[in-house]
């Protein structure tokens, strides 16, 4: 086997990160070749070689071409879809396959979440090494489509070209200007779209209008490459249960006469915005923040809530992306602390204070431990919002030990910590702080549970023992897993 080998695969299971399995049997004269050399007498049965394949589901057929090869499996993708799997259905976007915004829009929903659950438990079994703890259903997003309540768009002077694009051989009038969603992979080439089903209708007007206005005017775009021109990206953020909207312009530099176009022509064709803020980036790396912000319509700021509790967002400030999914995500957390009113808290990672401000009416006390200090700011804005009293947020750095911090202020020992840490899980000192402090329960909500595996199987070595686990699903069309776990002192 060699990489560009094309081979007929029967796909039989499903692996995280949305790639199908094909176990591959070794030819023999393979076998007797690697028998030979090793001069085993091991058992001639073919031996099973594990292959991934992007974008297949168990019960697809394929023609796959190889495109990486390990020692202990390959991977590969589809060059002929033989006989397609019964979980498989038309996706709803015309950029579906292009575009990396949806991995998996042509599988049937209720057999996403199916996947998500059994790989939430093979994580758990295999890298974490546990075995007794009980996996709850996984709790499935209320909407399939439009969940999301925040949009980030990049501005590109390389618009992705299509096959047919390409093939034309004619000059193609507009492909040095795109806005859109990145290929991935890619960080210089933008796919144009007109249309996504991740937010709502209006935002996909507000896009088109966005193009249309800078693209007629013959607007610049930022290059990475010469650290030149105006446009960056465009950020849309809409409330679920307030009607706020955010519109969120990214360029390099300040420009009254052109912001002032648009806001007057942006307000015409869209009353419903109430607040149009342009982040100045100055920085060569392409992030959709700015070295500050200029507000030029509303107060800057939109509000939504979860559960009860009201929030501010800002143009820069991290709130939970499908705002129906987190209350759900929150209660869960709630029922595996199963509070009785008298706990004293650790939130780790607690960013604008939306956990402990859910939880401050079920708890005694609540310490939130960040590192981001305008997030520190904002959660000090939701704690008068809510008029909370029994919460309070401290600045932390989080890759050190923050024990220090716990014993300079004479912070009483917790008896739950409540940790939601980054995709790349807790840093070792994080996980040992939480050992040396020995909550009766920790309650730790993850992204990424391959990494949340990996902590709590430190946890578990240090004397706890995971209970139970629920996966929820925040992420429709995409391998994300929302997942939270519940560890119990020994």
């Amino acid at each position: 086997m060699k990489k560009g080998d094309q081979l007929e695969l029967k796909i039989t299971d499903y692996a995280f990160e949305g790639r199908g399995v094909a176990r591959f049997a070794l030819m023999e004269a393979m076998r007797a070749k690697i028998i030979t050399e090793l001069h085993s007498t091991a058992d001639t049965e073919p031996k099973k070689f594990v292959i991934f394949v992007d974008g297949s589901y168990p019960g697809d057929r394929v023609i796959a071409t190889i495109t990486k090869i390990r020692k202990s499996y390959a991977e590969a993708r589809i060059n002929e879809l033989i006989i397609a799997s019964t979980f498989r259905t038309k996706a709803k976007c015309k950029y579906f396959g292009v575009c990396g915004g949806c991995k998996a829009q042509n599988l049937i929903y209720s057999q996403q979440v199916k996947f998500k659950e059994e790989q939430v438990r093979d994580i758990f079994e295999r890298i974490g090494g546990l075995k007794d703890f009980e996996l709850l259903p996984i709790i499935p997003s209320e909407n399939e489509f439009f969940y999301r309540n925040k949009m980030e768009y990049s501005f590109a002077q390389k618009r992705w070209l299509t096959e047919k694009e390409i093939g034309s051989m004619q000059e193609i009038p507009d492909k040095d200007f795109a806005l859109g969603l990145h290929i991935p992979g890619l960080y210089d080439k933008v796919l144009d779209i007109d249309e996504c089903y991740l937010q709502s209708d209006l935002s996909n007007r507000i896009l088109n209008f966005t193009r249309f206005f800078f693209k007629s005017r013959s607007i610049s775009i930022y290059s990475t490459q010469k650290h030149d021109g105006f446009l960056r990206n465009l950020i849309i953020r809409q409330s679920q249960y307030v009607k706020d909207l955010m519109i969120n312009l990214v360029v390099s530099e300040e420009n009254e006469r052109l912001f002032t176009e648009y806001k007057n022509a942006l307000l015409d064709g869209f009353p419903k915005i109430t607040t149009l803020v342009f982040n100045i980036n100055k920085k060569k790396a392409q992030v959709a923040t700015g070295d500050y912000e200029i507000v030029y319509y509303g107060p800057g700021y939109i509000h939504d809530y979860i559960g009860k509790r009201k929030f501010r967002i800002s143009a820069n400030s991290f709130f939970q992306t499908n705002t129906l999914q987190a209350e759900k995500l929150y209660q869960t957390a709630v029922e595996f602390a199963g509070f009785v009113g008298n706990e004293i808290v650790f939130d780790l990672y607690s960013g604008a204070g939306t956990i402990p401000i859910y939880i401050s009416s079920r708890v005694k006390y609540i310490y939130g431990f960040e590192s981001v200090e305008p997030a520190i700011t904002d959660a000090k804005v939701n704690i008068e919002i809510n008029s909370v009293e029994n919460f309070q947020p401290i600045l932390a750095d989080l890759n050190k030990s923050f024990l220090p911090l716990v014993e300079n202020n004479e912070l009483p020992k917790p008896d739950v910590i409540i940790t939601d840490p980054p995709r790349s899980g807790m840093n070792p000192k994080t996980v040992n702080d939480i050992l040396n402090l020995k909550p009766t329960k920790v309650v730790y909500i993850s992204c990424n549970p391959t990494t949340q595996a990996r902590d709590i199987k430190l946890l578990c070595e240090g004397g706890y023992e995971v209970k139970k686990v629920r996966p929820i699903d925040m992420f429709p069309h995409t391998y994300h897993i929302e997942n939270v776990a519940l560890l119990i002192k020994k």
